[in-house]
């Protein structure tokens, strides 16, 4: 069956929507990083949940994963050239989050963003 996207922000969210994939590219746009790296840095994700996103972004080419014929097991996550062409994408929205942030801030509003930098991305 063809797959129909009423507008073509709908083709970009069909892959990276949610709340968890634009943060787990993120932080994998610093570097790659073993499954226990992700969850120390994004502590709010359940085990079953971001096992289940790298899945989901590993079968669409966004990440690899490479395992490491070794005991205990060693599993790192990176990105490939087609995560990596989500620079921009992500950049913006962090750019974005910190604007808006900082117009709560100003506002009076307690919000704060713990690591405001976009330098994983920056690099690549």
């Amino acid at each position: 069956m063809e797959k129909v996207y009423h507008i073509a922000v709908e083709a970009t969210l069909d892959v990276i929507g949610g709340k968890w994939k634009p943060i787990i590219l993120c932080h994998l746009g610093e570097g790659a990083m073993r499954t226990s790296e992700l969850s120390r840095a994004i502590p709010n994700v359940s085990q079953r949940v971001l096992t289940k996103q790298l899945r989901e972004l590993e079968k669409d080419c966004f990440i690899k994963r490479k395992v490491y014929n070794q005991v205990p097991p060693k599993v790192e996550y990176s990105l490939t050239d087609e995560g990596r062409s989500l620079r921009k994408i992500l950049v913006a929205m962090s750019n974005w989050g910190n604007a808006r942030v900082a117009k709560a801030q100003k506002e009076g509003k307690e919000v704060k963003i713990l690591n405001p930098s976009s330098r994983g991305f920056l690099k690549v």
